[in-house]
């Protein structure tokens, strides 16, 4: 990393308190070239990357964002155990039925999980975690919701296209495949055993 606009570029997303897209950094830094922003973007990404460090820069919810690398995940748990998320499975079900069917309904989350989510869609709204998106135009006008910003980067998420696929998903569930090791085969000369040559005879 050598050029001034890199290291202003870094200082930015290091005091940022979400991920910054491109267009924004642009915005910013509108004294220079947007091919030039994102040459020092890439520029940046590459160096802390090769660097071997304790954190990278990815791309995140449709922006750039220094992210701690997952191998020392433990030891900085140890340092911010107050603020890690902790999501009941019921949130967890309702989070991933919006993220993979949005927009939807309130009633389309219960209609698939079979019970009532307004406490938890409640909860999810407040964590932002999820959006209202508007209204769907059938009678009544129900609210849409969708995953939002928030939900991305705290799952680590590109974008939507990003979530796993459902084969993925499946695959974790299924056994590993071991080879099967093939039968010995026995001596042919191989004398029975005798009554006295067993050891509880």
């Amino acid at each position: 990393m050598s050029s001034d606009l890199s290291a202003i570029i870094e200082s930015l997303l290091f005091t940022a308190d979400s991920a910054l897209s491109t267009d924004r950094i642009c915005e910013l830094l509108y004294e220079f070239d947007k091919n030039a922003v994102t040459a020092a973007l890439a520029e940046l990404a590459e160096y802390h990357s090769g660097r071997g460090g304790g954190f990278d820069l990815i791309e995140v919810a449709g922006g750039w964002q220094f992210r701690s690398r997952p191998t020392f995940h433990s030891y900085i748990t140890r340092h911010i155990r107050a603020k890690a998320s902790k999501f009941s499975q019921s949130s967890l079900e309702t989070l991933a039925i919006i993220a993979y069917r949005q927009p939807v309904t309130r009633t389309d989350v219960e209609h698939l999980r079979g019970v009532d989510c307004g406490t938890v869609l409640k909860s999810l709204l407040e964590k932002k975690l999820v959006r209202i998106m508007g209204k769907k135009d059938i009678p009544g006008r129900p609210l849409i919701y969708g995953t939002s910003k928030e939900f991305l980067e705290t799952f680590g998420l590109k974008d939507l296209k990003s979530l796993p696929t459902l084969k993925e998903i499946q695959a974790l569930d299924e056994a590993p495949q071991y080879e099967r090791q093939e039968e010995l085969p026995l001596e042919q000369n191989m004398r029975k055993p005798l009554e006295g040559d067993l050891p509880f005879a």
